[in-house]
């Protein structure tokens, strides 16, 4: 996996939301600069994890799809006598 990279307006979203949260939560406000820097951070030492997750759920919806694919498969066959 290559390294997780944001837009600027995604990045511009992300740091608003970090400094809503700091705001709302903690009552504390977080500078553009903590909150690009926190972002960072969470990228490179959690991003992984949420990807990884994210591959996870993935592979469960296709086994599932799968499922319903060969049942339905099954059901289109033919007596044989």
């Amino acid at each position: 996996m290559s390294e997780i990279k944001f837009t600027s307006v995604q990045k511009e979203l992300l740091i608003h939301k970090l400094q809503q949260y700091f705001s709302t939560e903690l009552d504390q406000d977080l500078a553009q600069f903590d909150a690009d820097f926190l972002l960072d951070f969470f990228t490179k030492e959690m991003g992984n994890h949420f990807y990884n997750q994210g591959i996870y759920d993935a592979q469960q919806l296709l086994a599932e799809k799968l499922d319903d694919i060969t049942d339905e498969m099954f059901q289109l066959e033919k007596p044989a006598s």
